[in-house]
């Protein structure tokens, strides 16, 4: 229920106002951890306090990518594995918006890996949220690039064999400023993440680990989104600050969470800028122009 009346008044759910009503029902199925992701992100821009109308959301395809389009914020739902180039070009093109990539492992870190790489080594000031469900959900529950070693998938009856990325690792290797993981279990960490993680300047990275009881659970025995959500409490070991190289995820295993990179770069921007200043010298007017500085260069 949207609403509910006590002897105080109408109670409306505080995530409603970041919700497009009219596309619901939603497309997920029951126990998937996505929606709990979506309440941890409207929470998280609750407690942020920014100004809705200088936020975009930027999705690619799959499960996760129609939180675009369920979101109450300027949304634009694009191509597979092309949503943070499409982020990059809001942002670079209005500098003061706070631009939000939210997408899974498929879409973000397979046919958009490249994307990723490059903006986390140029540090490209946007936020990167990453729901990790361990497969390609939408299309029919293929291997991705992080199924952990020997889940079933469609495309691996037998058992994945190749190995997968570490997402915190593979972040901060190419340079994130910021980099969190937690699970949906974890709502209360998982808000606060996402609050820092928005509030960070440069690339900043939040991967959350999400069941899909409708392929990944049930493929590989291993019960509904419930038994999931006993397994991340059960499993996951908090070690904040530690190293991305020893938070790799395993079949079934413990779960490294925490916040394990938060340190300061030069954004993309800022590098430009100064390049050009210290190149051009004085005559150089920094980008982005104000009012009507630059008009006629």
């Amino acid at each position: 229920m949207s609403e509910q009346t006590t002897q105080e008044g109408p109670h409306v759910n505080p995530v409603l106002p970041y919700l497009r009503e009219d596309r619901m029902p939603h497309i997920w199925c029951p126990g998937c951890g996505i929606g709990t992701t979506v309440n941890c992100f409207a929470r998280a821009l609750t407690e942020s306090g920014l100004d809705l109308d200088n936020v975009a959301i930027v999705s690619g395809i799959g499960c996760t990518g129609r939180v675009a389009g369920y979101a109450k914020l300027d949304s634009f739902h694009t191509t597979h594995g092309r949503a943070i180039p499409f982020a990059t070009g809001l942002k670079l093109s209005n500098p003061d918006l706070k631009v939000i990539v939210y997408s899974g492992d498929g879409d973000l870190m397979a046919i958009g890996g490249n994307h990723f790489i490059h903006a986390a080594r140029r540090n490209m000031d946007i936020t990167v949220i990453c729901v990790n469900n361990l497969l390609y959900g939408m299309t029919g529950g293929q291997a991705s690039s992080t199924t952990p070693e020997p889940a079933k998938a469609t495309t691996a009856p037998y058992g994945a064999f190749e190995n997968p990325f570490s997402l915190p690792f593979l972040a901060d290797s190419c340079g994130a400023v910021y980099v969190a993981r937690w699970t949906t279990y974890h709502v209360r960490q998982t808000t606060k993440a996402m609050k820092e993680a928005i509030a960070k300047k440069g690339f900043s990275f939040v991967e959350i680990i999400s069941p899909c009881p409708t392929l990944y659970q049930r493929r590989n025995k291993l019960g509904d989104g419930l038994q999931a959500m006993q397994y991340y409490r059960d499993r996951s070991v908090v070690k904040t600050g530690a190293d991305t190289r020893d938070v790799g995820i395993t079949f079934q295993g413990d779960i490294i969470c925490g916040k394990f990179v938060d340190r300061e770069r030069p954004t993309w921007l800022d590098a430009y800028n100064g390049r050009n200043t210290t190149a051009i010298g004085a005559t150089y007017r920094p980008y982005p122009w104000r009012g009507n500085e630059g008009q006629g260069a």
